[in-house]
């Protein structure tokens, strides 16, 4: 009688751990995006949408499991976005600057390897390019994030099914600086479609067998617009979403593993500019809203998992005054990047300071709906002075953008108002957030390391 009860636990068991198994698998990051990137946004949006103190929840905020992940890497306290991908990637820690490779320059495997290995149908997507540090890190091996030409022509030879981006960075030039063969020839020549846009996309999807989806010719390589700053036609990061997931599932049985990630989170708040961040954030919420939906119809075989590589920019919410003023952000129109385009186009021609002051009250809200402290004025003034009468122009340098001066100090007064601060341009080892949803996302509440979060996707997802 005894052996009969083992046998009908363990059976029992066997069942439950096989129904806990996720047949679909989003994994999104958010690039750059700590923990106050999220409260922040969720706080500006009940601000500014419900006029009350207080969150609005995102959409992933909003999901039943929540936790923490430390995102040191092997070489330092911070790691920068490849050596923090390839931990997300693979579950090892490597240096900074390495791409799916650890500390001794071995290749790792990671879960998306993992995954194809277990009959899965695999899609890599991102809102910057295909050949950047984090989507990298889930199918290339190389010591550096640099070698963008030798990165790319791993892709057709990792065998996913889906890759989505910008582009390509270096499509023919290798990291010694020598020509080669067109990396878009080499992945049509691996078995797969290129499609430009989405539309065409729409069109060579159902007889493609696996698909590379970029922005239309004529548009920029290394990154998708920002939300602020996109026109109509746009390819979004959303698009990219419904694109996978539509191709992924086409006479698919077995399921799938999709990782996207919001790439330009990042480079938003390495230019300190918050109101980008915050809509950079709500960009990429709308993206995991079309794997929610998803999620809704397959609730028992479907986890999505939300995270970040590291934290970017030291934001802090408060400067000591005992307040914030995030709502004066939705004023702001535009990126900071395209606000400093707007001003290099103005100091090609005579400009007054009343010129000036237009662009700013329209772009920024300044006058009209920010009143501004008499300093405040002056350090815009002190700008123009410097930038278009005196002619000296010294371009902030970031990691990926160049601000005219005066675009910078609109930025810092913008922050000012809004009584939000920064500590650095760069990386901090902050907490990054862990969210979860759907089979086996009970994994994921509490403090972890990032290298944890790839494991339990593929103990989740039961992966080779």
């Amino acid at each position: 009688m005894k052996r009969l009860t083992y046998l009908f636990v363990f059976i029992l068991l066997a069942g439950m751990t096989y129904a806990q198994k996720a047949k679909y698998v989003f994994f999104f990051i958010g690039d750059g995006m700590g923990v106050n990137q999220v409260n922040g946004t969720e706080m500006y949006l009940a601000d500014k949408e419900e006029g009350r103190i207080g969150t609005r929840q995102l959409l992933f905020g909003s999901f039943p499991v929540a936790g923490i992940a430390t995102s040191f890497s092997a070489s330092n306290p911070i790691t920068d976005s490849a050596a923090g991908g390839t931990a997300l990637a693979t579950g090892s820690k490597t240096y900074n600057g390495a791409i799916g490779v650890d500390a001794d320059k071995q290749a790792l495997r990671s879960v998306a390897y993992r995954a194809k290995a277990s009959g899965k149908r695999v899609g890599i997507a991102t809102s910057v390019s295909v050949d950047h540090a984090t989507p990298a890190a889930f199918y290339a091996h190389q010591v550096s994030r640099s070698r963008y030409y030798e990165i790319a022509c791993e892709l057709p030879e990792s065998g996913f099914d889906f890759f989505a981006g910008a582009g390509f960075l270096k499509p023919a030039t290798t990291a010694d600086k020598q020509k080669a063969t067109p990396v878009y020839e080499l992945i049509e020549e691996g078995g797969y479609t290129i499609a430009r846009g989405i539309e065409e996309y729409e069109e060579k999807s159902d007889e493609a067998d696996k698909m590379v989806l970029i922005q239309e010719e004529g548009y920029a390589s290394d990154c998708l617009p920002y939300a602020l700053d996109r026109d109509e036609d746009d390819l979004t990061l959303k698009q990219i979403t419904e694109s996978a997931i539509d191709f992924l599932t086409k006479d698919n049985k077995k399921g799938f593993f999709l990782m996207v990630e919001g790439g330009k989170i990042d480079w938003a708040c390495h230019n300190n500019d918050p109101a980008t961040v915050f809509a950079e954030a709500i960009d990429l919420d709308q993206a995991i809203g079309v794997a929610y939906e998803f999620y809704k119809k397959h609730p028992k075989e479907t986890l999505i998992v939300v995270s970040a590589d590291h934290e970017t920019g030291g934001l802090g919410l408060g400067t000591g005054t005992y307040t914030l003023n995030l709502k004066a952000l939705a004023n702001q129109r535009q990126s900071l990047d395209a606000l400093s385009r707007m001003i290099t186009d103005l100091r090609r021609q005579e400009t007054s300071w009343e010129q000036v002051k237009d662009l700013l009250t329209r772009r920024m809200g300044f006058w009209s709906e920010l009143p501004l402290k008499w300093e405040q004025e002056k350090a815009l003034r002190d700008a123009y002075e410097a930038s278009f009468v005196k002619h000296k122009v010294e371009f902030k340098e970031t990691l990926y953008s160049k601000t005219e001066p005066l675009a910078v100090v609109a930025n810092e007064v913008m922050c000012e108002i809004a009584r939000l601060g920064w500590t650095s341009g760069s990386h901090t080892a902050e907490y990054v957030p862990v969210y979860a949803v759907g089979a086996g996302s009970e994994l994921f509440m509490g403090k972890m390391d990032n290298t944890d979060i790839p494991k339990r996707i593929a103990k989740a997802g039961g992966y080779k």
